[in-house]
């Protein structure tokens, strides 16, 4: 299970963007995706984000629901696939809003 830490802001290829709670090895496979056209930017925000009852709840569905590419694996960052994680409403979102505000962000 991968811990998340961090918080970025990735720019999609149409100019729109987003914020995503991630990880450094996950924020390399952002930057692999910049790099093949995947989506335009990523740029990190906040680090050590605090292990809040809400990141750990939002960490939880990130494990449970993606198969999280790795800087370790050669054909992830030989061919990154950039995949916008769904934040379905409810306790997932919630959760993802309470993370942002109490850093501060959006």
């Amino acid at each position: 299970m991968e811990q998340l830490d961090l918080i970025e802001e990735i720019t999609r290829n149409d100019g729109s963007r987003y914020y995503e709670i991630s990880n450094i090895d996950q924020n390399g496979i952002a930057e692999l995706a910049v790099d093949h056209g995947e989506i335009k930017k990523v740029r990190i925000l906040q680090l050590n984000i605090p292990r809040t009852t809400a990141l750990i709840e939002y960490e939880k569905y990130i494990n449970d629901t993606y198969d999280l590419q790795t800087l370790t694996n050669e054909d992830d960052w030989k061919n990154p696939k950039w995949v916008e994680w769904d934040k379905p409403k409810g306790k997932i979102l919630d959760a993802y809003h309470m993370i942002l505000k109490a850093n501060r962000i959006g």
